[in-house]
């Protein structure tokens, strides 16, 4: 069997990934299947994350302890793109968790898929933006909208 390469690696994870999104932010909020999916998905990546830092690990120069050694350790193509799919990772189970929250807390999916995108593409930024709708929606709801 040939060896894939990092690119169709890197193409596969952010394929995969994007299916998580999609599945998560399209299929309607009373359905409790999709967070399986979309956790499915993550585990994959997670998969692919500790086989790419089970092979390129040790190859790294670099480090954690300043910018420059982190710039260093992203040199290495096998590390960067561990990088890349450990944000796939978790910025897909930062997905999965707004969707539950928006689902527990009775929050239209139409505010909830603008956040989606955002933590899709944002990461850190969609999360502080649906944190701002979330907190509104349980200022705003009446106690009997919002599940314990």
């Amino acid at each position: 069997m040939a060896e894939l390469s990092l690119e169709t690696l890197f193409s596969a994870a952010g394929t995969l990934a994007l299916a998580g999104w999609l599945v998560i932010a399209v299929v309607p909020l009373r359905y409790g299947a999709p967070r399986y999916v979309a956790i499915a998905a993550a585990v994959v990546i997670a998969m692919l994350y500790a086989g790419l830092i089970g092979a390129f690990w040790a190859e790294g120069e670099g480090g954690f302890g300043s910018l420059a050694e982190v710039a260093l350790l992203f040199e290495l193509p096998g590390l960067l793109l561990a990088g890349w799919v450990h944000y796939l990772a978790f910025d897909l189970l930062l997905g999965v968790w707004e969707r539950d929250e928006a689902r527990r807390i009775g929050l239209p999916q139409w505010f909830l898929v603008p956040c989606l995108a955002l933590t899709f593409l944002l990461g850190p930024l969609g999360w502080l933006v649906f944190l701002a709708v979330r907190f509104f929606r349980l200022k705003t709801a009446p106690p009997s909208a919002v599940a314990g």
